[in-house]
Parts: C-alpha cells; sequence; structure tokens
C-alpha cells in the first residue's frame, strides 16, 4: 500500500512542472541584433504594445538617453527627446512623454548597450499597471533611431487568442542611411 502511494505521489511531483507551464500565461518575445553605431544621435531604440486605438499599453524598454539626456558640464538636464527630436520620434508621441513623470519614465527606461548583441524584451500581456490587457488586437513596434532623423519602426498586429508562433512585421524607413543600416536586424516577435 505505502509503495501505492509513493508512486502517486512521485507521478503528481514529475507532473507538477508540466501543471505550471499550462497554467502560466503566454508571453510575446521581441528581439533583434544589435551593433553599436559610431557618432551622436544614434543607438537610441523603443519596444512597446499599442491597442487597436494606437493607445500605448505598456512600453517594454526604451533606451536612457532618450529619456534622461545626457548632463555635460554646467548644462541643465534635458529629456533627450527635447535635446535631440529625432530621438524615436514615433514612440515620444504615441506615449506622449512630455506627460510622463521621470518616475514613470524610470520604469521602462534601461542604458544603451556598451555591446553588440541580441537583445530580448518579454511582453506578459499585462498594462503599464501590471493587470491582464482584455482580448482583443494589439500590436508591438520596435523603433530606432539609426543616426539623425534616419528611424526605422516595425510592427505588427496580432491578437490575444493566437497560438503560439511568429508575429508578421514589416518595417517603414524614414530616411536611408547606409552606414548605420545595421544598428538593428533580424527583429522578430513570437508568441510563446
Amino acid at each position: 500500500m505505502k509503495k501505492y502511494f509513493l508512486a502517486i505521489i512521485a507521478a503528481m511531483l514529475l507532473a507538477m512542472p508540466a501543471m505550471a507551464q499550462t497554467k502560466k500565461g503566454k508571453t510575446l518575445e521581441v528581439s533583434f541584433n544589435y551593433q553599436k553605431q559610431a557618432g551622436p544621435g544614434s543607438n537610441q531604440y523603443a519596444v512597446w504594445i499599442e491597442n487597436e486605438k494606437g493607445e500605448v499599453v505598456k512600453t517594454l524598454f526604451v533606451t536612457s538617453f532618450t529619456t534622461k539626456g545626457r548632463v555635460r558640464g554646467n548644462e541643465q538636464p534635458m529629456r533627450g527627446y527635447v535635446k535631440r527630436p529625432n530621438c524615436v520620434p514615433t514612440w515620444v508621441k504615441t506615449v506622449k512623454a512630455e506627460s510622463l513623470s521621470d518616475q514613470q519614465l524610470d520604469g521602462v527606461t534601461g542604458a544603451t548597450p556598451q555591446a553588440n548583441g541580441k537583445q530580448t524584451f518579454t511582453w506578459d500581456f499585462t498594462d503599464q499597471q501590471g493587470k491582464k490587457v482584455k482580448d482583443g488586437k494589439y500590436f508591438v513596434k520596435v523603433e530606432a533611431t539609426l543616426y539623425q532623423a534616419s528611424d526605422i519602426i516595425y510592427s505588427g498586429s496580432f491578437s490575444t487568442k493566437d497560438k503560439a508562433g511568429s508575429v508578421t512585421l514589416t518595417s517603414k524607413l524614414s530616411e536611408p542611411d547606409e552606414t548605420h543600416k545595421d544598428m538593428i536586424t533580424d527583429v522578430k516577435a513570437v508568441i510563446k
């Protein structure tokens, strides 16, 4: 009898990781290869989610220069997008950055990578306050300021009801820039 109960308990323990995975919510993984570029006015990017109305649901990441700027010498602190209006302008306009406090921006800001490599960001289908989003259609956006006014936006739509798989992304380039075109490449969004 003891062996029977031990076998049942062992089977339940082995099944727990699988049960935990099925209860875990789905995620959207956004990734791209990043190559640091030389010169001012480059290396800025933002990753965010919008709803069908074009409203920002959640910013997953934005580079620190964009939100905090850089102070040198006796300069007054100034947000990067104010100092350099070409700095991820679509994200700035869509998120209404001027209306956000420094604390709100700090919550989504990270350092600009100093090394080349794959960058990965995960959305857990929650809004900026951590609440699960309603079922519906959403858009993933990745914007990169390649250099000065050269800006590229990757965008793709998906639904909360979509099964695991890749989200088709399209890209729109504001101005060609052959020198900095490889700042971000191989942009992907995958529902897991």
